[in-house]
């Protein structure tokens, strides 16, 4: 069968357009560009459209010269179709291009740094060490300030102390000719409200306490639990008791017990008591309290010692030494 020009310039078209779709495809693959292949492509190849005369090239030999209206018309045919494949190949670059584009992963943009001059830099850096070499000044002046400022107040509390000290001292001294002047007012006082006897005097208090309070009280105030020694004591006390508290029957503590030994009485003095004064009835004979009652009281209507828990809260009598 013999193919026209026509369908032979058509069937090498044909050829021509896969080849360069190969060509596309390659390119893909390998990132490259296609007109770059199609070239090289090209190079020593030769795309067999029939048979052609060297001298004329794309017409056919049997085209005869005499047919020149027919020959321009096929040229002309090629030319669109060369101008279409060439559209055709625009397009197909473009595609490529934005199938690329689509592939290629999404990249940010980062604005460029404008680059700063050596000497803008080199000036820049003097600047900042020169505030911070400032700022270490100032920091060297507040820290001396400051340090200034610690030294005088740790004089101050040095002399605040030395001061606190001095008058702690002074206040104890204080306390000291305190407690020796409530001592020497109690004394006077003993011997000026109480009852003088010997070389003693004797006071009771209306202060309600236990044994050993009572013998704290009496020190404070200058004297000692009443420790009476002999009958004459013993008689000027009761007395002395009796008037103070009459019509009323008040026990009254003594500084006499048996504490360190039981039915062993001794004063507050430590001097063992050998001259007695118990209450002796039918139905309370003393002492009887055995160890719950170490403690020895007298009662202010009669004199009588009784022995009684040392806990139990009453009045109290004191002695004092005569100062004149």
């Amino acid at each position: 069968m013999c193919l026209t020009s026509n369908d032979r310039m058509r069937k090498n078209i044909e050829v021509l357009f896969l080849f360069f779709c190969l060509i596309v495809f390659q390119c893909n693959a390998e990132d490259k560009s296609p007109s770059s292949h199609f070239e090289s492509a090209l190079e020593g190849t030769e795309i067999s459209m029939g048979h052609h005369d060297p001298k004329d090239k794309g017409l056919p030999k049997s085209v005869g010269e005499n047919q020149p209206i027919k020959q321009t018309e096929d040229e002309t045919e090629m030319t669109g179709n060369g101008n279409k494949r060439k559209d055709e190949e625009d397009e197909e670059e473009e595609s490529v291009e934005e199938e690329k584009e689509q592939s290629d992963p999404v990249t940010t943009e980062i604005p460029a740094t404008t680059n700063t001059a050596p000497d803008d830099t080199y000036t820049y850096f003097l600047s900042r060490l020169a505030d911070m070499d400032a700022a270490i000044h100032r920091l060297n002046v507040a820290y001396y300030t400051l340090d200034v400022k610690m030294s005088q107040l740790s004089n101050k509390v040095s002399n605040v102390e030395s001061k606190t000290g001095g008058m702690e001292q002074k206040i104890e001294e204080i306390f000291h000719i305190s407690k020796e002047n409530q001592k020497e007012i109690g004394r006077i006082e003993g011997c000026q409200k109480g009852i003088r006897s010997g070389y003693k005097c004797f006071l009771i208090y209306r202060s309600y306490e236990n044994f050993t309070s009572s013998g704290e009280k009496c020190k404070e105030k200058g004297g000692r639990m009443a420790m009476p020694k002999d009958q004459p004591q013993i008689a000027t006390l009761a007395q002395f008791a009796r008037q103070l508290f009459h019509p009323g029957n008040w026990p009254v503590w003594l500084g006499i017990s048996d504490q360190r030994s039981e039915g062993l009485y001794l004063f507050e003095d430590g001097i063992r008591v050998t001259f007695f004064q118990w209450r002796k009835h039918i139905h309370s004979s003393q002492p009887d309290g055995g160890r719950r009652e170490n403690c020895v009281a007298f009662s202010t209507d009669d004199g009588d010692w009784w022995d009684n828990d040392c806990s139990r809260r009453m009045y109290y009598a004191c002695e004092f030494d005569v100062l004149y």
